[in-house]
């Protein structure tokens, strides 16, 4: 990011008391990459926020992804707002690495955090929302909510159709190989999570997988013009030019494309390619294409849910959803909730705007929204952050 490394005295945000505070200028839920660019952004405005997270830990929804989980993009897109990512360029960071930097960035800036708050509702008032957590009512004037695109794991209905004797589990319960039963493996689903777990997959299990592939961005073209392929996801493809809104009308049907991997690395570890799961047939995965294709897997003893995830926003009332079921919004900002605002969203604004990278840039324009519709600040008995 372009952002100055110090654009605030870190020092003079103290933590925040709930028990003596609750009232605030805003409120941020969610405490991944999202909310976390968010609070930079808040902390130098000068209005009284904090940021609420249901985890024990900044960086838990890190940790708990499977073993040998890497980023697909390099170190130096891996950084938020302010602080970027120590690792050495053209890296890929491990899980536990980027669960690390997010915790250490909301030390280094000291943000107003809490952890193990649990957000049950969102309502609006007159002056503002009540937000409902598992520690008692807040209030604020404005509301960010950060809580992530990965919500609930989307599995389809066939799932319940399949023979009681086969093992299933989603995408975000796979930890390693060795979890899974011996026998045949079939990974539903060929965007970057299926295609990365049927891969390691190969080596211990035979492994197929059902899905038309996400498109593959060639290696070489991350390798020789990496820089050029940012900013061309980053500030070509976006919301606001002809291309970008083509491919985010069919963004939330195909997905992010692969990148560092593909098809062809699926063909030489060995794994079967099959086309689309349409349901079962007699209890058994069925595809597209009849029974010649539903007659490659009989063996199958396991089947790993790599279709992604359904958002969760129904206890926010009033919000108005797209048929996705995300917020209906201009770059994150709810224009029938006044004071709402979503930072986080797949193609919020710019194909990387669920990356780690791209993230800090959307936080920035919704902050600065937020800080318009916010002349008047909630008096304090300390600074910004408490």
């Amino acid at each position: 990011m372009s952002e100055d490394a110090e654009q605030f005295d870190a020092g003079q945000f103290d933590a925040v008391q709930f028990e003596d505070a609750e009232q605030f200028d805003a409120l941020v839920i969610g405490a991944g990459q999202a909310g976390l660019a968010a609070g930079y952004h808040l902390a130098a405005t000068g209005l009284r926020f904090a940021i609420l997270e249901g985890a024990g830990r900044v960086g838990d929804q890190w940790r708990s992804r499977w073993d040998s989980l890497r980023l697909f993009t390099p170190a130096q897109h891996d950084g938020l707002p302010g602080l970027p990512f120590p690792a050495p360029k053209d890296t890929y960071p491990a899980k536990e690495e980027m669960a690390a930097y997010l915790e250490g960035y909301a030390e280094h800036f000291n943000l107003p955090l809490r952890t193990g708050v649990h957000v049950t509702s969102v309502r609006r008032m007159a002056d503002g929302f009540e937000v409902a957590t598992g520690s008692g009512a807040l209030r604020a004037r404005n509301v960010v909510v950060a809580a992530g695109a990965n919500a609930l794991p989307r599995i389809p209905a066939a799932a319940h159709e399949l023979e009681p004797g086969i093992h299933q589990l989603h995408s975000s319960q796979y930890r390693r190989p060795a979890d899974i039963p011996e026998g045949d493996v079939l990974v539903v689903g060929a965007g970057t999570s299926g295609v990365q777990i049927a891969l390691e997959l190969a080596a211990t299990h035979r492994t197929f997988i059902a899905g038309r592939p996400t498109p593959h961005i060639p290696d070489p073209l991350l390798r020789y013009a990496g820089g050029a392929y940012w900013r061309l996801i980053d500030s070509v493809l976006t919301t606001d030019t002809p291309p970008g809104r083509k491919v985010a009308a069919n963004f939330h049907k195909r997905g992010a494309p692969l990148i560092r991997i593909s098809v062809k690395d699926l063909d030489r570890a060995g794994v079967v390619r099959l086309p689309r799961l349409t349901g079962t047939r007699d209890g058994r995965p069925a595809f597209d294409v009849g029974p010649a294709a539903d007659a490659q897997t009989p063996g199958v003893r396991t089947v790993i849910w790599a279709t992604g995830y359904t958002p969760s926003l129904n206890w926010i009332e009033g919000l108005p959803v797209t048929e996705w079921g995300w917020p209906v919004s201009r770059r994150g900002v709810v224009p029938e909730l006044p004071g709402l605002y979503f930072v986080g969203m797949p193609f919020q604004y710019a194909l990387t705007s669920g990356l780690i990278g791209g993230v800090g840039r959307d936080a920035a324009f919704v902050v600065g929204q937020l800080r318009g519709s916010s002349a008047v600040v909630i008096p304090s008995s300390s600074s910004a952050g408490a």
